[in-house]
């Protein structure tokens, strides 16, 4: 995006425009995403819904807001409708290419790449970026690449097989910037030992909640995932960035599970008096059998320890506590996020207080700009961090052709 959005913005392709990708084959996060389908955007994208470290929460989401404002979701819309990659809304709010494929996404970015008139180089390896006067140059092997704007957008960490080596930090960090501390973001959570192994591969409704003994940290519910090595799905990938970054200075915080997301926070005792006297008659089994999957219901009779063939009406009021808990506050036993082998998106990075929301270039060495997520941004599932991409790569890419056009221009004015 930052390539194609600078390179439209030159009419008569001055400056040059070069993309430098380390990989011999690129758009590998293109071509996992959404099982393979490209989850481009989101029916929901708003500020709200991204993550940053950088700064109170206020000037965090007009940061962010400011930039998706710039190039908008409805804009990312008409762009791909441009390129030939129509999109189609489902029910979950997330907009894939009507091809449902990723390949599709990938092949007219590359297409579009090359007829706005810029050249990309793949397999090139960048290993360093040092000022020259006022422009600065880009090294490459043995090569020295003079420029008058550079933008980083190298990544993070997750998904290393992809290229994301953590490269665009240290370049940052010898610019003086700061580098907010890295985690994993949108990943599995693993527990040990892992009490529903035996659940693998189910899903269902559900929320999560990261509590620090009565304060809720955060909370996501949407599709449950058992694993054999704990808990994914949405409200797991959701919550996986506030555990493995709350847990630093809530070390005490924990992961709670409510199998019943449609019954509201404080609700819970209302709820149960009034399904309780309904099913009085039936055995505990064969009415949560009614709410849950058959092999779910089993566990939570199970770890209540209440034989399932008990009288839902007559449970001793112990009895009804532990179902109850079982139901509403199950304690997860989550050890650590998985690593960002398994990540898809990477929380910190670059400080949004040293880059410039309007253009994306760097306060502290003009004429560097960052798109993408080497920045510290990190959004929900569902097409938020693509669609931060896009935004941000687009915004870079017009500002740094401008800027460099500028400099361009004050340097012939000079010469002459």
């Amino acid at each position: 995006m930052a390539g194609i959005f600078a390179a439209r913005q030159n009419s008569e392709k001055q400056p040059r425009v070069l993309v430098l990708d380390s990989q011999t084959k690129i758009g590998a996060k293109i071509l996992v995403a959404g099982g393979g389908r490209c989850n481009v955007t989101n029916e929901f994208v708003d500020a709200s819904r991204f993550h940053s470290s950088s700064q109170s929460e206020n000037i965090r989401k007009s940061f962010v807001a400011r930039v998706l404002r710039s190039f908008s979701a409805d804009q990312t819309h008409r762009f791909f409708e441009e390129i030939g990659v129509p999109l189609k809304l489902e029910e979950t709010g997330k907009y894939f290419p009507v091809s449902d494929s990723a390949r599709t996404v990938l092949n007219a970015l590359l297409a579009e790449l090359k007829n706005c008139g810029a050249e990309l180089r793949t397999g090139a390896i960048v290993t360093a970026l040092n000022r020259d006067g006022n422009n600065w140059s880009v090294r490459v092997g043995g090569e020295e690449i003079p420029t008058r704007a550079v933008i980083v957008c190298t990544g993070g960490l997750a998904l290393p097989k992809s290229g994301s080596n953590g490269a665009g930090y240290e370049f940052a960090r010898r610019l003086k910037h700061t580098i907010v501390a890295t985690t994993p973001a949108l990943s599995p959570l693993l527990a040990q030992p892992a009490p529903h192994a035996h659940l693998s591969g189910i899903t269902l409704p559900a929320r999560l909640s990261l509590r620090d003994g009565e304060k809720i940290l955060a909370s996501y519910s949407g599709s449950y995932l058992f694993t054999h090595a704990g808990y994914s799905g949405p409200p797991a990938l959701n919550i996986s960035r506030q555990y493995a970054r709350e847990h630093l200075s809530h070390p005490r915080a924990e992961i709670f599970l409510s199998l019943l997301p449609d019954v509201e926070n404080g609700s819970e005792a209302r709820w149960w008096h009034g399904w309780s006297g309904r099913e009085a008659k039936k055995t505990l089994h064969n009415a949560l059998a009614v709410l849950l999957p058959q092999r779910v219901a089993e566990t939570v009779a199970a770890n209540a320890k209440v034989h399932p063939n008990s009288a839902l009406g007559r449970l001793s009021n112990e009895e009804a506590a532990r179902v109850k808990r079982e139901l509403f506050d199950a304690r997860l036993p989550i050890v650590q996020v998985a690593p960002y082998v398994k990540a898809e998106a990477t929380a910190g990075g670059i400080c949004l207080d040293e880059i410039e929301a309007a253009t994306m270039m760097s306060r502290l060495a003009r004429g560097v700009f960052f798109a993408g997520e080497v920045c510290d941004v990190d959004g929900w599932l569902g097409g938020y961090n693509f669609q931060w991409a896009w935004s941000s790569g687009a915004i870079a890419g017009r500002a740094a052709a401008k800027f460099a056009s500028i400099n361009r221009q004050v340097a012939k004015n000079e010469e002459g």
